[in-house]
């Protein structure tokens, strides 16, 4: 049953597959491909919402968390229906380079 419509990071989603044995091939999976816990991914999650930035949406902090850019042209593959400025991309990255 869809309780919520929320987009989370891999690393938020593989929190909900611990302890479920059908999907553990699952959570294998995104295992592979996750960066960071999905504490730090909240807590990055968290930060990144914090900022307050309206045309940030909770996909795109998701895509941030899941990829972890390093400069403003990865940042900008993330948002590419939007146009952040100078000063939102550097206050985006600050906060990114510490969960690296």
């Amino acid at each position: 049953m869809i309780r919520n419509r929320e987009s989370l990071s891999m690393a938020e989603a593989g929190e909900y597959l611990k302890g479920n044995d059908s999907a553990s091939e699952l959570a294998g999976f995104i295992n592979k491909f996750v960066e960071i816990d999905a504490k730090k991914a909240k807590e990055l999650r968290a930060k990144l919402q914090d900022l307050n930035l309206l045309k940030i949406k909770s996909e795109h902090i998701s895509k941030v968390i899941d990829l972890l850019p390093e400069n403003a042209e990865d940042l900008n593959k993330i948002f590419i229906d939007v146009r952040l400025d100078e000063d939102e991309i550097q206050k985006i990255l600050d906060i990114v380079k510490h969960y690296r």
